[in-house]
């Protein structure tokens, strides 16, 4: 290692990896009030046409340019079941077992996290004909997690299996209930509080915030990941910390969405944990996803270096508290370069002229503020070694792939 920095890596705490195809497909505008639900419209259209070799393939070189990037494991939020029109694959979990696929081929750690999904709306909608690839009841939701299990059984020991109830949108609190009483040992995530015409029609139902009517109804604990909890009142912001769920934050699919900004210094006060993720995979970039975080904090509080309740390094700050909420929200046993934990590691370029001078305590502020993911040379995930000097083992043929993939796509679009 002559000439390089060794840092323990970071979990991608949330990711829909098939969104990567979507990329830069969607920044035109198209009325005066583009949006979140806006988006979610033509994302639901570029779904209608997508089989599970091209979702492997997605998935593949979404989890190469993670690695690539220095992010060591992932948890993918993974809610593509069924055919077009909702039709079962003869392996209900067809999909999950393509996920798991792409994941072994690249070396990349796994959280695999199938979505529950049964309901369009609040009041108990049945799915449109677009979120119909989507949906499925507790039974059929069941008899995935057990077959993704049975396929995680014959994969690395470091990848695991949790469960992911979408939102309160789309999941009943009668089904909430029950698929949280029968979860295994692993993490449950949600999405939740995201966007405030959620919240406002959360309320409007259930006289409650969503964060708020959760926590009050639900044994929340250390094994919840809260993703996004963008819209969330002080008094929901210290119970939730209070609880020991992490806060999933995606700062720049937040940003490219206009969700807003999450309450990261209450956040901190309260004493919480986040993690960082990369959800639609817009730009894969874990500098990007730090440094934005730490820069929409400093625009929301008109101050600097947010991020750090102590006096000392931000940089330090951001990559610490990201490596252990990050590992916390996937159930994995890495976070530090510590016996008995998963070698995950990367290595920067010692030799590059960001780090000219520095000292240890100014390495990661130089890397996350002054620098990029470009330095990133070695990267291992639970001892694998995937990528060597800057370029995953298998680069060229996953890339070619996913090529063919985007050409099959924008002619049938």
């Amino acid at each position: 290692l002559k000439n390089r920095i060794l840092l323990p890596a970071l979990s991608n705490l949330h990711s829909h990896s098939f969104q990567r195809a979507l990329a830069g497909l969607t920044e035109k505008r198209l009325k005066n009030n583009d949006s979140f639900w806006s988006w979610r419209v033509l994302m639901y259209h570029f779904l209608e046409q997508l089989s599970p070799e091209q979702l492997e393939a997605i998935a593949s070189q979404v989890f190469m340019e993670m690695l690539e990037c220095g992010y060591t494991s992932v948890g993918e939020f993974h809610y593509v079941h069924h055919q077009e029109a909702g039709k079962h694959y003869d392996n209900i979990a067809e999909t999950s077992c393509r996920i798991i696929t792409a994941a072994q081929e690249t070396g990349i750690g796994l959280t695999h996290l199938p979505v529950f999904y049964m309901q369009s709306n609040l009041d108990g909608s049945k799915l449109s004909q677009n979120q119909l690839r989507f949906g499925n009841n507790s039974v059929q939701y069941f008899r995935i997690l057990e077959l993704a299990r049975a396929a995680l059984s014959n994969a690395p020991k470091d990848y695991l299996l949790g469960i992911a109830p979408h939102s309160l949108r789309a999941v009943s609190p009668e089904a909430l209930v029950e698929i949280i009483e029968a979860k295994t040992s692993g993490p449950v995530h949600i999405h939740i509080a995201e966007q405030l015409k959620e919240v406002v029609d959360f309320q409007l139902k259930f006289n409650a915030r969503p964060v708020e009517w959760l926590l009050d109804n639900t044994a929340v604990d250390s094994k919840w990941c809260f993703i996004h909890a963008t819209h969330l009142t002080s008094k929901e912001i210290h119970n939730s910390a209070k609880s020991g769920a992490v806060a999933g934050l995606c700062p720049i699919t937040e940003a490219n969405l206009g969700d807003g900004i999450f309450d990261g210094s209450g956040w901190l006060l309260s004493g919480g944990k986040y993690g960082i993720g990369s959800d639609s995979n817009v730009q894969i970039s874990l500098t990007e996803e730090l440094r934005l975080l730490e820069y929409s904090q400093r625009l929301l509080k008109k101050e600097r270096n947010v991020m750090s309740q102590v006096p000392g390094s931000v940089g330090h700050a951001l990559y610490n508290d990201s490596l252990v909420g990050g590992a916390q929200a996937l159930g994995r046993n890495s976070g530090s370069i510590t016996s008995g934990n998963w070698a995950d590691l990367l290595t920067l370029d010692a030799e590059s002229l960001t780090f000219c001078g520095c000292t240890e305590d100014q390495i990661l502020d130089r890397w996350i503020f002054c620098g990029n993911d470009s330095l990133v040379r070695e990267v291992w995930s639970a001892g694998r070694q995937m990528v060597v000097n800057g370029r995953h083992i298998k680069h060229s043929i996953i890339e070619k792939q996913y090529r063919n993939v985007i050409q099959e796509i924008q002619k049938e679009m």
